[in-house]
């Protein structure tokens, strides 16, 4: 039983260990969609950035890695 209870705890914990895997792109199509989504995401992330009051607790990390964001 306690083997097993150790497995168990194991195998929970290196589930949360494995990174994500992203194949790298091989197109030129495949290579401009990867940029404009990474274009996109920051966009968003200033846009977060800009419209949170300064009073929320989630302020610095959303204008963490944000250009000209005042943190």
């Amino acid at each position: 039983m306690k083997q097993f209870l150790i497995l168990a705890i194991a195998l929970a914990t290196t589930a949360c260990t494995i990174p994500n895997y992203e194949a790298e792109p091989v197109s030129a199509y495949q290579w401009e969609r990867r940029q404009e989504a990474i274009v996109r995401r920051q966009a968003e992330r200033e846009r977060l950035c800009r419209i949170t009051s300064e009073d929320d607790p989630r302020k610095q990390e959303l204008c963490r890695g944000v250009s000209g964001a005042s943190q």
